[in-house]
Parts: structure tokens; sequence; C-alpha cells
């Protein structure tokens, strides 16, 4: 009966974001020029990384890898919207779905851990600043961001098996443009309170796991701060760790209003609008965040853009 189930479900079709068809060619325009400026941002920023040999530290090694995933993260849903939008073509297979949100869960894990990683990073670079060199080695940052991506890949695997070992039957339509974990639950014929429990238990315990080692790093810096009594000190933390703040609370507040919550409470339409700005524009600011407050990627930038 479960075979059944799931040979029913072959394929799904995306709502979108709007069933009114005089707003395809509208939201078709503001999603392409999204993305091309977030595209244009991130490799801007890679590109500003790689070839200034000033940014060649574990800092913005680091930044370099939130700018890859700002670049999938995108990639990943929005040219499958555009094709729904533009030509219509709103199915998309059962093995498709899967994998998109396999892709799209291991990013959005991997930033999390990785935030976690760049908030330690900037703790010991405003409290212990002598020791930076050799607490916050080449080996050890490579180290732990090759474990964020494999924490991340750890954690799409295990809800992907969760979500889609479901039996699926009646309607095949998804409330939202891509694949996610809400609108797919809410599409079983099964119940799946235990499961649901489980995903909500996983992502809690990493995720809280992940915000409070953030949090604490944060909670260091201000009582290092307070400590010290230096009148230039706050200026130093603010040009070290405002930009990382900036996004960290920019991607926590989108992440929570989209995943942490049972899917009694999904609303499709107002999960529409906060996948769009986690899923568009939050890749779209990160870079432009770090640009505007970092002196060292703004001389960079303009280097690359003069040579360019």
């Amino acid at each position: 009966m479960q075979r059944a189930n799931l040979s029913a479900a072959s394929e799904f079709v995306f709502v979108g974001l709007s069933d009114a068809p005089e707003f395809r060619l509208l939201l078709s325009v503001l999603s392409l020029l999204l993305y091309l400026a977030t595209m244009a941002g991130n490799i801007t920023l890679l590109v500003a990384i790689s070839a200034d040999p000033h940014l060649h530290s574990p800092m913005y090694f680091l930044l370099g890898n939130l700018s890859l995933l700002d670049l999938l993260c995108p990639t990943i849903t929005v040219p499958k919207m555009l094709g729904a939008l533009l030509l219509e073509h709103e199915e998309i297979s059962f093995s498709g779905c899967l994998l998109q949100h396999f892709s799209l869960i291991a990013v959005v894990g991997t930033e999390i851990f990785l935030l976690t990683v760049m908030a330690y990073d900037r703790y010991v670079a405003v409290c212990h600043p002598l020791r930076y060199p050799s607490v916050v080695s080449p080996r050890l940052c490579a180290q732990l961001a090759l474990g964020t991506w494999a924490a991340g890949l750890f954690n799409s695997l295990l809800h992907t098996s969760l979500v889609f070992t479901l039996p699926f039957c009646g309607h095949n339509k998804i409330q939202q443009y891509y694949c996610d974990i809400p609108p797919v639950l809410a599409l079983s014929c099964s119940p799946g309170r235990g499961r649901e429990l489980v995903i909500l238990l996983v992502a809690g315990v990493l995720g809280s796991g992940a915000c409070m080692v953030t949090v604490g790093s944060y909670i260091r810096i201000l009582l290092e701060i307070l400590a010290r009594k230096s009148p230039g000190m706050w200026h130093k933390a603010f040009s070290t760790c405002g930009s990382h703040l900036t996004v960290v609370c920019l991607f926590y507040g989108t992440t929570i209003c989209t995943y942490v919550r049972p899917s009694s409470s999904y609303s499709p339409h107002r999960d529409r609008v906060v996948s769009m700005l986690y899923g568009m524009l939050t890749p779209l600011l990160n870079p432009i965040i770090y640009s505007l407050r970092n002196k060292e990627v703004k001389c960079a930038l303009k280097r690359v853009i003069s040579q360019v």
C-alpha cells in the first residue's frame, strides 16, 4: 500500500509565488534581476578574496565559503521557479524534488555551522589578538570549513530520508516554488507526527547548539570589552564583528520563521514571502554587508574592478 502511494506521487506541481497570470512576467523579471545581482555580488567577492594577497587569511577564507553557499542557495531554486513562471513548466519529478530538497537543506545546514565557526573566529580575533595566528591557523580553518560541509550534508541526508520516505497520495500541488520541508510534509497522507517530532528535534539540537556557540562567542566578546574599559575597544570590536553579527541576525531571523515550527502552523502565502526573503534577498545582501563594513574588502573590490 505504501509503495502504491509513493508511485501515485511520481511528480509534484509548484503553485509558485502567485496564481495570478498577470503577475507572472513581473515576478519573473524581478526574480531574474535579483538572481543576477546575487550571482554578480558573490562571484565578485570570491574573485576579490582569491586575487588579493591581503585577503588570504582565515577570516576571508571562511567568508569565501559563505559566498559560495550564497551562490548555491538561489541556484538550487530560482532557475526552476523562472521555468515555472515563464514557461509554465510547473511539474517536477519525485526524484527531482528529492534532489532539490537535499541540496537546499545541505546548503542551509552548512551555512548555520559556518556562521558558528565565523563567530568563533571573531571571538579569538577580538579577545586573543596576539594568539590569533597560532589558534586560528590555516590548517585548523580548513578543517573547520570541511567539517561544516560534512555536517551540513549529514543533516540534509537525515532530514531528506525522514521526509521522502513518507507516503504521498491525493493532490500533489506544492504550495511553494521549491521543494522544502513544510510544504512537502503537508502533502503526505500519513500524519507523520513521529517523524515531524524527530525533524524538529534534530533541527532544534543542531540549530540551537550552533546558535548557543554563536551567542556565547559574542557574550565573551562583550565581557572582554567591558573588562578592558578601553574607549577604542568598542569601535574595534564593532568594526571586527559588525558585518558578521548583521549577517547572523538576518540569517537566523528568516530561518527560524521558515523551519522552527510545527507543520500545523504552515501558511502557504506567508511562507512564500519568508522563503523569498531567505532564498533570494539574504544571499544578495550578505556580500553587500561585508563590502560596506570592511575596508579591506572594499579596497580589494576596487582593485579587481579597476583591473577588469
